[in-house]
């Protein structure tokens, strides 16, 4: 009887507290004309009341009432303690997608951390990070984090998985916190005194910094404990979407190695851009799948180069030292319904969604030639991710190509609205084709070839024998000195891994 009384009064106080916030969000919602005088009062050289940032898809009310001048995040505060718990969930999602598909836990798991998971998530992913570690925050009364704990094995269950973060520059430049709370991490576990089986970043650590200390002397053990990397201070990028989109590549090697020279510089709470290709490599070696975070669906994989030239670029710099690595993106726009999924389910949800829905389309006609550079712009990164992954099936190529080369009606709004969009397009297809990323028919394909030569001929105003005509000039990476010079550091570093796995 008195357990019924009780959950009948939790069920009261909820049922208050949720009438409460309701009421709040609408005296927030009607107070949309702050926004004009907030405007205006700025104009004139007034003072605008600060307020938070965040993405009201995610229910961040206290952004509301809008009209103030905005600040991100106070990154003490990261994460929170909603954050950690989704985190602590998504990490449990990712391990038991592995576990399923191979019968063991991965050793280590390679991560790109963006700086959206502060300013838009609160830092799910970080949490996701260090709970794969065993550990987790500690919170002051304030709900700033100042501490780090590790959890007990008996309490997590599972063996500590290592990891290996490729953090963006932005990441870099205004949240060191991620990179020393990882740091602090990953100190933490690689000096406890438990099995190599139950705690694999001390397995890892302990190979590493036998080799690394060869290297680098004293810093060798700083960087046998270092597990984010990033390009080199004053840089943005990954530098696998510059070789793909100028054709400068044959193989997903050379697409690794890009990555690789562009990412091999380490950070932790004691180098700030370190130049250590060996470590790197030596993390990559280990890792069994990679994953990003996307905390909401206002943004997917095909909405910038970034996307493929990160997520897409680890991965071929992984599949550069080993056959057998997954790759998935974990969906937290509905944190109700956290879904972890392969990049081919990835890349067939956002085709169908956008790409290939008619509806999709005919709302970006509207918009003339900045439509058609959109377009353009999304069948690019399409190609992008089949150059990294190879994981573009098929008969999204297809309808690609005839939705929007292969029919009449699509190529004659082309031409009258922007053919340079076509003959990216065009080109794109073609040159995927050529490189067996994708296997059309030879109908199709000699249909595309026709297209393209006219939307050529189209341009240069004329048509001659010198028309291209569908012939994609690939770059070979070995035959630009520019491009050794880049990824000499990194083949000496697999050169001098391949040397100690030698039988």
């Amino acid at each position: 009887m008195e357990s019924s009384i009780s959950v009948r009064e939790d069920l009261k106080r909820e049922i208050v507290r949720t009438i409460r916030i309701g009421l709040d969000l609408v005296r927030r919602l009607q107070n949309f004309e702050r926004e004009t005088r907030s405007l205006l009062n700025a104009l004139s050289g007034g003072y605008v009341e600060p307020g938070p940032s965040g993405s009201l898809t995610r229910g961040k009310i206290s952004i509301l009432p809008t009209g103030r001048n905005f600040y991100a995040v106070d990154p003490r505060s990261i994460p929170t303690r909603a954050a950690w718990e989704v985190g602590v969930k998504c990490c449990r999602e990712v391990l038991r997608k592995y576990y399923e598909r191979h019968g063991r836990y991965p050793e280590s798991i390679g991560f790109v951390l963006w700086s959206i998971d502060a300013y838009k998530a609160d830092g799910e992913e970080i949490s996701e990070i260090l709970y794969l570690l065993g550990v987790r925050p500690v919170w002051d009364s304030c709900d700033n984090v100042v501490d780090l704990e590790v959890i007990p094995l008996e309490e997590l269950g599972r063996p500590r998985i290592d990891v290996t973060v490729r953090i963006s520059g932005i990441v870099r430049d205004t949240l060191p916190n991620y990179i020393h709370l990882i740091d602090k991490a990953v100190e933490l576990v690689a000096n406890l005194d438990e099995p190599p089986d139950k705690n694999f970043i001390r397995k890892h650590y302990l190979e590493f910094v036998t080799k690394l200390g060869g290297l680098y002397g004293g810093e060798g053990r700083e960087l046998a404990l270092c597990r984010v990397f990033a390009e080199p201070p004053g840089a943005y990028g990954a530098g696998v979407n510059y070789a793909v989109e100028a054709s400068a590549w044959r193989d997903l090697k050379d697409l690794g190695k890009v990555w690789m020279s562009w990412s091999c510089y380490a950070y932790t709470r004691k180098f700030f851009g370190r130049p250590a290709p060996e470590a790197l490599v030596l993390n990559l070696s280990k890792v069994d799948a990679v994953v990003r975070n996307n905390p909401s669906d206002e943004h997917d994989i095909f909405g910038c180069c970034c996307y493929f030239a990160y997520h897409g670029g680890f991965y071929s710099a992984v599949r550069t030292l080993k056959r057998d690595v997954d790759i998935y993106q974990v969906d937290t726009s509905d944190i109700s319904r956290i879904a972890v999924r392969d990049i081919e389910e990835e890349i067939e949800r956002i085709a169908r969604s956008k790409i290939l829905n008619e509806r999709w389309i005919e709302e970006m006609k509207k918009h003339g030639y900045a439509g058609a550079s959109e377009f353009a712009r999304k069948i690019l990164h399409v190609y992008g991710w089949a150059s990294t992954t190879m994981k573009v099936k098929d008969w999204i190529f297809d309808e690609i190509a005839e939705k929007y080369v292969l029919n009449d009606d699509m190529r004659r709004w082309f031409l009258e609205n922007n053919k340079y969009a076509l003959e990216e397009i065009a080109r794109r297809l073609v040159e995927a084709a050529e490189r067996g990323l994708w296997r059309p028919s030879e109908d199709v394909l000699d249909k595309l070839r026709e297209a393209y030569a006219e939307v050529e001929a189209s341009l240069e105003d004329e048509v001659s024998e010198d028309v291209q005509g569908g012939e994609i000039d690939v770059v070979a990476p070995g035959d630009d000195e520019n491009y050794g010079r880049l990824v000499s550091d990194i083949e000496k570093a697999l050169s001098l891994l391949k040397s100690e796995n030698a039988p």
